[in-house]
């Protein structure tokens, strides 16, 4: 916002002449609540009010056209000078950096790498990983800063305007009112004094100069009465236009008040949960790869263990086998009873056999004797 309305009076005028250099001005009218009724007038803004009445000549044609003209110029650069100061400011910026750093923020992890030495190298790498993260989400943060610091600074100028520009649509509004309850005076004093004269007259004279001089009056009424009518509208617009500009203010209040909190609170809150987060992964590196150390020291242990066992019992068995096994004796054993057997049928058959043959041998001699003496006998 800018100085549009520094140099704009906050009191009610009331003039017939609103073009002219110099304006009078009155003392500042009280800020109350907007309603077409005297009771919003202090008493000195009543006398007012009756002066001007006094002053009004409905038959101006050029007053009439300028009746509170100088008021709906000031409501119509008011509202002109509010639509250019009063625009919603845009936070998209904000918003896409605070996107781009929650995304840094969700992804904290670095690879891991497998084996025995990867329990060493993946935590320096991993806290590596996250210092640089860290450092590029703290530029994020710090660019945020600045914006919403050059926008917190740019909405509290526009709260301040915004009190400025509802005095001076509160003193519009009265002034407004003023011409209006002033016109109204006149009008009926003028339609219930002069024009009712005038009318009475051309009735009971006749005379057309006479007609014509109350229709001009009553046609002046009418135009001036039109005139008071555009002045409502006017003044309508000035009551609308008193809780908008509360709705404005309001809206930039609350930003201004989360802009604050997000600078006080929010980033702060950010900075010192990256702190911990480096901390708390320092520990956790260090307890993990502690941990896989521990469990492969215990893994190493139970397998020596294992060996060890296996080979105590093995050297107990061997110690305690002697040279031969007694299944081999036993076999052996088996094996020689076999062959004496063996060896004791065969000479059992051989055995037999000779005597068989020495009985045949002995039989063939006889019957050899026998055949020989039997030829030597013949």
């Amino acid at each position: 916002m800018n100085d549009a309305f520094k140099d704009m009076d906050t009191a009610p005028t009331l003039t017939l002449d609103p073009f002219s250099a110099a304006e009078e001005k009155q003392e500042p009218a009280v800020q109350e609540e907007p309603a077409m009724d005297e009771t919003i007038l202090s008493e000195e803004e009543r006398r007012m009010v009756d002066a001007f009445a006094q002053q009004i000549d409905l038959t101006n044609s050029a007053m009439i056209l300028q009746y509170g003209a100088g008021t709906q110029k000031k409501m119509a650069d008011f509202s002109a000078s509010a639509l250019e100061n009063v625009k919603s400011k845009d936070l998209g910026e904000v918003g896409d950096l605070l996107g781009g750093v929650v995304k840094e923020l969700k992804d904290f992890d670095a690879e891991e790498e497998k084996g025995f030495l990867g329990i060493f190298k993946k935590a320096s790498n991993k806290i590596d990983s996250m210092k640089t993260k860290y450092v590029k989400a703290e530029a994020n943060v710090n660019q945020i800063v600045k914006v919403l610091e050059s926008h917190q600074v740019q909405l509290m100028k526009d709260v301040a305007i915004l009190d400025k520009m509802y005095e001076l649509n509160l003193t519009y509004f009265k002034e407004l009112s003023m011409y209006i309850l002033a016109g109204k005076k006149k009008l009926n004093e003028v339609k219930n004094g002069q024009l009712a004269e005038m009318m009475a007259k051309a009735e009971a004279s006749g005379l057309p100069e006479d007609a014509q001089a109350a229709k001009d009056l009553d046609s002046m009424c009418n135009r001036f009465e039109k005139k008071l009518h555009d002045l409502e509208l006017t003044r309508m617009i000035s009551i609308q236009t008193a809780p908008q500009i509360r709705l404005i203010q309001n809206n930039d209040t609350m930003m201004v008040e989360k802009i604050q909190s997000t600078v006080v609170n929010t980033i702060p809150l950010w900075k010192s949960q990256m702190v911990l987060t480096l901390g708390v992964q320092h520990s956790t590196q260090a307890a993990e790869a502690q941990r896989q150390v521990t469990d492969m020291t215990n893994e190493l242990l139970r397998k020596n263990a294992e060996k060890l066992k296996l080979a105590t019992v093995e050297t107990a068995k061997e110690s305690e086998r002697g040279i031969v096994d007694m299944e081999t004796l036993k076999a052996t054993n088996e094996s020689l009873i076999a062959t004496f057997d063996e060896v004791m049928n065969i000479q059992r058959e051989g055995r037999q056999k000779r005597q068989e043959a020495e009985a045949e041998l002995q039989n063939m001699e006889n019957e050899l004797k026998a055949k020989l003496l039997q030829i030597s006998n013949s």
